[in-house]
């Protein structure tokens, strides 16, 4: 006894298509590199989930991106770009900016005087 199954056919990708979602996958995010293949996102991520081909292609360009852009941040914050310093600190060593704590101050007084009043007590 046979049992059919319904539906499509599942998609397959070509290599070259695999070697395009590695470099896709660097600035594109999986529903845009959906509609550069002109497949559905579901479907992409279906392709992902089943295909270990294709999962480590897509893994392995956003490794690749993200290991660039490390190396430039850290790059700028060892050359003193005070922001890349910032941003590094924060994101890799848990650096966090906290707001100060309220401190009970006495109330300050201003008082005011007219000129004329001020010229009275220097004479």
């Amino acid at each position: 006894m046979t049992t059919k199954k319904g539906g499509r056919p599942k998609t397959e990708l070509e290599d070259g298509q695999i070697r395009e979602i590695e470099t896709l996958a660097a600035v594109l995010n999986q529903d845009q590199i959906a509609d550069y293949l002109a497949i559905p996102a579901r479907t992409l991520r279906a392709i992902i989930s089943r295909d270990e081909n294709v999962s480590a292609a897509y893994k392995r360009g956003r490794a690749k991106a993200i290991g660039r852009v490390s190396q430039s941040l850290l790059r700028s914050a060892t050359e003193g770009n005070t922001t890349a310093q910032i941003f590094y600190l924060k994101t890799q060593a848990g650096w966090k900016e906290t707001a100060p704590e309220p401190q009970d101050l006495p109330p300050v007084v201003i008082n005011l005087t007219t000129d004329n009043e001020s010229n009275k007590a220097a004479k």
